[in-house]
């Protein structure tokens, strides 16, 4: 029998969600708290695919009597409103990873962390598909995994990255493969507490059984010690010490060792990808990849061919000797702290945006003579400068968009040095997304 089920969030995971119910024969009521959207707009998505409800504004009892299920896009916090109104109706409400997984086939790699989730995605799914037949790689990335999730089949391979957003609402989510990058503070502004946040990063692993693997970063001690008690098998890496089981350095060298054998993997001269955090995604996607059935030879093979993914760390160009760099995903301060490590030369940085209530400290401090100039956009500017000038950093600009700030940038650098785009902020309130935030930036640069 058909099931109603409310979708809530008309963005592009609420679009791929209702399709996907759609698909399965239930039915759909596709709900937005925003009254003024178009709703002939919002209905022409689903031409052809079916028939559905469209909600607007304020949701109120009467309107959810049939509905049995509730399916959250992650940008909606729990505490909206309308998530009270589901709550005293008794309707679960599931994520839409958690809607996917119910019907996906296949072997799943799932990962998430602060920090460096979307290059360690992609270069896992790289590695899959050198391998494997039918690969998709979706999340957090860019592709919904409901849009997916009814391509796959009992042969097939996922590598989803995950969100702590998608991760507060799932049930038996079980990846065959989790992971764990790091956790270091970002999104307090909705997870409220430190404790809060690690506590939903660390569901990805909660359904996984004894034949499951995690992979976990060494050095976090917060990840360490979740390791401890864990179900499935613990893998992990570490970039700054010795491990007698696991992924680590060794000088230039990346290591495994395993049951008493040493594996020399690779060479970091032989990547294409630059810092030591990187170094951490290479060895995160290489214990993903062996655990999911990849052979040596064929992980070896793609993670010296794999390239940098857009918005992270990335070589837009050189412009009068000046090279420029787009780190647009560095949205929070400890990834912006590992693009600054990664330059190798005086830096101008362009910095500042949405304020998810983050401390600055540990980013001004990692300056370290590194950075001559600062130019700050958005909200955080104020709060960013004042903190800059408590710990003696005083060469801030303003910039009123992303043109005048390369163009500032331009204007100050010498031959040889480096500008980077690394906010440590979110890019809402001046832009739609990271993603439109770079590919300005970019153009600018071009344009010079």
């Amino acid at each position: 029998m058909a099931q109603k089920i409310l979708v809530a969030g008309s963005g592009k995971s609420g679009i791929a969600a209702s399709k996907l119910i759609l698909k399965t024969g239930n039915e759909v009521i596709l709900y937005d708290g925003n009254a003024a959207l178009d709703r002939d707009t919002l209905g022409s998505r689903f031409e052809g695919e079916g028939t559905i409800e469209i909600l607007l504004g304020e949701l109120k009892k009467e309107d959810i009597k049939e509905v049995g299920l509730c399916v959250i896009s992650p940008g909606i916090s729990l505490e909206a409103p309308f998530v009270s109104v589901l709550k005293e109706a008794d309707i679960p409400v599931w994520s839409e990873i958690q809607l996917a997984f119910h019907y996906a086939k296949g072997k799943l790699a799932a990962i998430t962390g602060t920090n460096g989730k979307t290059t360690t995605t992609a270069l896992t799914g790289a590695v899959m598909k050198a391998y494997y037949n039918q690969v998709f790689v979706v999340g957090n990335i860019g592709i919904p995994y409901t849009e997916e999730a009814l391509k796959t089949m009992d042969e097939s391979v996922t590598v989803a990255e995950i969100s702590s957003f998608q991760l507060e609402t799932v049930t038996d989510f079980r990846p065959d493969v989790s992971a764990i990058l790091n956790i270091t503070p970002d999104h307090l502004d909705r997870h409220k507490t430190m404790e809060n946040y690690i506590k939903v990063k660390e569901g990805i692993a909660s359904n996984q059984r004894e034949q499951d693997s995690c992979i976990l970063n060494y050095d976090d001690p917060v990840l360490r010690e979740f390791g401890k008690n864990l179900k499935p098998r613990t893998v992990f890496f570490s970039s700054t010490g010795f491990l007698e089981e696991g992924y680590f350095m060794d000088g230039d060298l990346i290591i495994r060792n395993h049951g008493g054998e040493r594996t020399e993997i690779v060479n970091i001269h032989n990547l294409q990808l630059l810092g030591r955090h990187n170094y951490e995604n290479v060895m995160a996607a290489v214990a993903i990849s062996a655990e999911m059935g990849v052979p040596l030879e064929v992980i070896q093979k793609t993670v010296c061919e794999f390239k940098a993914v857009e918005h992270r760390i990335e070589f837009v160009g050189e412009k009068a000797g000046v090279k420029y760099y787009n780190d647009s995903k560095g949205t929070n301060p400890d990834a912006a702290i590992q693009a600054i490590k990664a330059m190798p030369g005086p830096t101008l940085l362009i910095a500042g945006g949405y304020d998810k209530n983050s401390e600055y400290d540990s980013w001004i401090e990692s300056f370290e003579g590194k950075v001559r100039y600062m130019v700050l956009l958005g909200q955080t500017r104020e709060k960013i400068a004042e903190c800059a000038a408590r710990h003696g950093f005083d060469n801030v600009m303003y910039a009123e968009d992303m043109e005048e700030a390369v163009r500032v940038c331009a204007s100050y650098a010498n031959m040889g040095e480096y500008v980077l785009l690394s906010p440590a902020c979110a890019s809402w309130g001046m832009f739609k997304d990271y993603e439109q935030r770079g590919e300005i930036f970019k153009k600018c640069v071009r344009a010079l």
